[in-house]
């Protein structure tokens, strides 16, 4: 059985909201063995969300729509559907005295548009909504299945668990659909195809796709088996096929992101951390302290925007600003070793970078960045990078590398 899910809203198309329903949908029905294989976003628009679902019932065996279920006048899921099967729209009673309920429980009328929450289209089941007033819909289409769920997530979720999951539960194809995400640190993407296709390719099941983000490399596995059981033994077995080319650059295979791991390391061998930096302005800083109970390992921090700072702050001396400068691996050492030493950690981390997009020279392009690992008792580290794209990208990737610098060192 395959599914399409559709998610309504045309506020979903710009910058500002995220379809996160769609992901619960996604990880629900791959328990149930149904696999995903389209999704769409449409806005407002009754012909666009008619054409939207006419289309999903042409190839799905399951459309799952999202949204577009309240009593406003841009709520316009239950029509576009009753246009694109060409059905009727029906007052429900029962639908429109439970709405009226929960106004009056709350002192107050309700409003005539609420009267379109319980309109019903033929033939259709009623989903009752137990977070919400808006009731779902689940219908049959020529052997098909179509179910309108409200777009609210916490209503969405409560009406998947108690109305939608059970019916599904009917059409499991015996199998279930496991997925486990490695996270690769140090490799460009091209680098890691190469290596890896040469293991994952012999497999159909698990299937495994490539993704690329700035400072990461995730490869998704995606097993199907007859049992859970199943499904995690044949993605151990390519687990471990990966991790004997790709190494120590698979920092997760859990979802774990790299401060985390690092805060893991630390927590487990009782091992404290400072860091100095520079261009990231406290990126480093925040990404650490993002971690639940870092205060167990991180000491503090300095930002030494400025030379000023670095000089009192830090004790990097003038003259080595003057003949090296701020972007140096001289700098970024001592940095690393003074905020060490300042806050009594264990390791010290710093930065030094130009993130951009203004202040590079021919010399020192937009994206060198010096990061450094000072430890007691052992000779510091300083590595050169040069990254490519805007500002944020290039604080990101000096971020990532710093930590997994501290991760190779310390695991």
């Amino acid at each position: 059985m395959n599914a399409e899910i559709i998610a309504v809203g045309s506020e979903l198309l710009g910058p500002h909201r995220l379809d996160t329903n769609s992901l619960f949908l996604t990880e629900q029905l791959n328990r149930l063995g149904i696999e995903v294989r389209w999704k769409a976003v449409v806005g407002d628009n009754e012909a666009d969300i008619a054409d939207a679902v006419m289309r999903a019932l042409s190839r799905a065996d399951l459309v799952l729509v999202s949204g577009g279920l309240g009593p406003t006048a841009d709520d316009l899921t239950r029509q576009s559907v009753a246009r694109a099967l060409d059905r009727r729209l029906n007052l429900e009673e029962r639908i429109l005295e439970s709405i009226e309920r929960r106004f009056r429980a709350r002192g107050l009328k309700m409003p005539e548009i609420n009267q379109r929450q319980a309109m019903v289209l033929e033939g259709a089941e009623i989903l009752d909504n137990p977070a919400g007033s808006a009731p779902g819909q689940w219908l049959r289409q020529d052997g098909r299945v179509l179910a309108l769920l409200p777009g609210v997530p916490g209503e969405l979720e409560a009406m998947f668990a108690q109305q939608v999951r059970p019916r599904l539960e009917k059409f499991a194809t015996g199998q279930v659909l496991v997925t486990r995400v490695l996270k690769i640190v140090g490799l460009f993407e091209s680098q890691v195809d190469e290596m890896a296709a040469p293991v994952y390719s012999r497999y159909d099941n698990p299937a495994t796709t490539i993704l690329a983000s700035p400072g990461e490399i995730q490869l998704h596995l995606r097993a199907a088996s007859a049992t859970e059981a199943q499904a995690c033994e044949a993605l151990n077995e390519l687990t471990r096929r990966l991790e004997l080319v790709l190494g120590d650059h698979i920092f997760s295979e859990d979802g774990q992101t790299l401060e985390e791991v690092v805060g893991m390391y630390l927590s487990m061998k009782g091992r404290t951390l400072a860091v100095a930096e520079s261009c990231t302005g406290g990126l480093l800083a925040e990404r650490i302290t993002r971690v639940p109970g870092s205060s167990r390992y991180f000491r503090g921090g300095v930002i030494s925007y400025s030379n000023e700072a670095k000089m009192r702050w830090l004790d990097v001396p003038r003259s080595l600003l003057e003949t090296c400068g701020a972007v140096s691996s001289e700098t970024a050492r001592i940095m690393a070793e003074s905020v060490r030493h300042r806050f009594e950690a264990d390791f010290g981390l710093s930065i030094s970078g130009i993130a951009g997009p203004s202040g590079g020279t021919a010399a020192k392009p937009v994206g060198l960045v010096y990061v450094a690992l000072a430890e007691v008792g052992r000779h510091s580290e300083v590595v050169e990078k040069r990254y490519p794209g805007a500002r944020d990208r290039v604080r990101l990737q000096a971020t990532q590398t710093a930590l997994d610098m501290l991760r190779r060192r310390i695991k």
